[in-house]
């Protein structure tokens, strides 16, 4: 509820217009009746008519211009409503922990941004606008009701009151069912980003039917959740309906029986029978406000838990004097005793202790699950290790925040990603201040410079979604293209190398070389040419730093680096 609250008082000023002008509507509304009832008067007198029908003319008119313009500002504002949770979602989703972004399904996170949104528009703008004006127009129709005659009053208020307590009944049932039903929407969601995400993969293993069965039963769970809602909606407004028809039974029998003792007069009747007719479009925008509401909720419960998923802070502070001062001077790094336990699992550095110096090249080697990745993971403060220390240029990188820390690294994932959009967009994302001259240095540098030559429209081209478009050696030289283009004193490559040929791997050993001085490069290695090339080695071993030293001293000390050595490719040249 305090998130539903929350936008309403945001948007408090268009809401109270809107109610203002719902309130007019229904009074005009309310005083329709009467005005017939004016009119049915002249005609038992054979008076002028001209002025209770003009007044009834103008009510009419009021009603309907109030109604439209309601509904107009109702709209436009729970549109500004949808936007605004958009933007403080992306605003969030966008600085989720990366602890967060591996336990939740993109999908369910995306459903939670678009669809569940768009449930929140209507219980923050037109159903508490709708709660109001409904339940001042039931309440001014009931008490006109009670005005024109107390006994076919008592009969009504009697039936609604049995309409109500069947409705508080069937309500809470619809917040609930809502929530089920986003939910299952979400894991929808979450099955086709896992198919689209990988079709290459699904394609090539011809498990197409497999996934497709995969979507199907979420698609069923979300057809089940959404007809269980729908029932319960549809059961409220059986509910509704049934009471007023019902009243308006009893009371035309009740008062035809009045009319015909002459204890009631026609035009008296007619009057009532209007208002228990106008009646039920307050009592049903009641009921569908409040239906409105509960699914209000439960999808305010599902952004609400976005707001409880954890962040990463210091991100849109300034840089300061250790970001742009010190971003191109190489810094040393080190690693004190660091312990590390990924969230729910066991631990995967235990007490890791070597350090790097300013302006050297350090490769780290091991096999598949010596945290190599993770520690530079930590170095880039996407988690904290649970103990010891990780210091740059001798600062603790918690006492850095994190743009403080990034502005000085460029990082080259095992996976380079891509993200859909142009070839210069994607190079541009760590520098978008770049210039032309030091965008095409870079192009030629990683060897991408025959890749433009053969898009249809160069650095501007579309790389299509994740960068569908591009091969593995093509986006790995993007992703070192983009890291050299930030200019970072440190350099972190995670098996940088792994798609690249001969050519461009020589290429990049030598443009290193180049500035071996002015940068720090930490780097996984992958390739015999990296470790030989680098001016002292780590081998880790199940979390633990097992050897350190130059590629000959530990090939001459250390059996693990012995078989890992045998087992790494071999390059062409060898940078010296």
């Amino acid at each position: 509820m305090s998130v539903l609250l929350r936008h309403m008082a945001a948007r408090r000023g268009a809401l109270a217009a809107g109610l203002a002008l719902a309130l007019l509507a229904s009074a005009a509304g309310l005083a329709q009746p009467l005005a017939v009832q004016a009119v049915l008067g002249v005609l038992g007198t054979h008076g002028s008519l001209l002025t209770p029908v003009l007044i009834l003319s103008v009510l009419v008119v009021a009603s309907t211009v109030a109604n439209a313009a309601t509904t107009y500002l109702l709209d436009r504002t729970g549109e500004h409503v949808v936007r605004d949770v958009r933007h403080q979602l992306a605003a969030r989703l966008v600085r989720l922990r990366v602890a967060e972004l591996d336990t939740h399904s993109a999908g369910d996170l995306v459903a939670r941004a678009t669809s569940d949104t768009v449930l929140l528009r209507s219980a923050v703008t037109s159903a508490p606008v709708a709660l109001v004006n409904g339940a001042v127009g039931v309440t001014g129709a009931l008490v006109l009701m009670a005005v024109l005659d107390p006994r076919l009053f008592a009969v009504t208020a009697g039936v609604l009151a049995l309409v109500g307590a069947l409705a508080g009944i069937v309500l809470p049932h619809i917040g609930t069912a809502t929530e089920r039903a986003q939910s299952a929407i979400g894991a929808v969601g979450s099955a086709l980003d896992r198919v689209l995400g990988a079709a290459r993969t699904v394609k090539a293993n011809g498990a197409e039917r497999r996934e497709q069965a995969t979507v199907d039963a979420a698609s069923d769970d979300a057809f089940r959740a959404g007809v269980a809602s729908a029932r319960w909606e549809a059961m409220l407004v059986a509910v509704s309906e049934l009471g007023l028809q019902a009243s308006f039974l009893v009371v035309l029998a009740a008062g035809g029986a009045m009319v015909a003792a002459e204890s009631m007069t026609v035009a008296t009747l007619v009057a009532f029978l209007l208002y228990l007719s106008y009646l039920t479009t307050p009592l049903m925008e009641l009921v569908t406000a409040a239906g409105a509401l509960e699914q209000g909720l439960g999808a305010a419960r599902r952004l609400a838990a976005v707001d409880r998923m954890a962040i990463e802070d210091g991100l849109d502070q300034p840089a300061g004097p250790a970001g742009d001062a010190n971003r191109r001077t190489a810094p040393s790094v080190e690693f004190d005793d660091v312990r590390y336990a990924p969230p729910g699992r066991p631990p995967t550095l235990h007490g890791v202790r070597f350090t790097v110096p300013a302006g050297s090249r350090v490769a780290l080697v091991g096999p598949s699950g010596a945290g190599k990745s993770t520690l530079l993971s930590l170095l880039l403060r996407f988690d904290d290790p649970g103990s010891g220390t990780i210091r740059l240029d001798g600062t603790d990188l918690t006492h850095l925040t994190r743009a403080e820390v990034r502005a000085r690294i460029g990082y080259v994932e095992q996976d380079a990603p891509v993200l859909g959009g142009s070839l210069r967009d994607n190079l541009l994302l760590s520098a978008p201040h770049t210039g032309d001259d030091a965008l095409t240095d870079a192009v030629r540098a990683t060897g991408l410079h025959d890749l433009v030559r053969r898009l249809p429209a160069g650095l501007d081209t579309q790389v299509g979604p994740r960068g569908a478009t591009l091969s593995g050696g093509e986006r790995q030289r993007l992703a070192i293209a983009r890291a050299l283009l930030r200019d970072p004193g440190l350099l972190l490559l995670d098996e940088a190398t792994a798609h690249l040929d001969t050519r461009t791997e020589d290429a990049l050993h030598s443009l290193l070389a180049a500035r071996h001085d002015d940068r720090t490069v930490l780097v996984v290695a992958h390739r015999l040419s990296t470790v030989r090339d680098a001016d002292a080695i780590v081998v880790l071993d199940q979390g633990r730093v097992r050897a350190i030293g130059t590629h000959e001293d530990l090939l001459a000390s250390d059996e693990l680096y012995q078989a890992l050595a045998t087992a790494l490719p071999m390059t062409g040249a060898v940078v010296p």
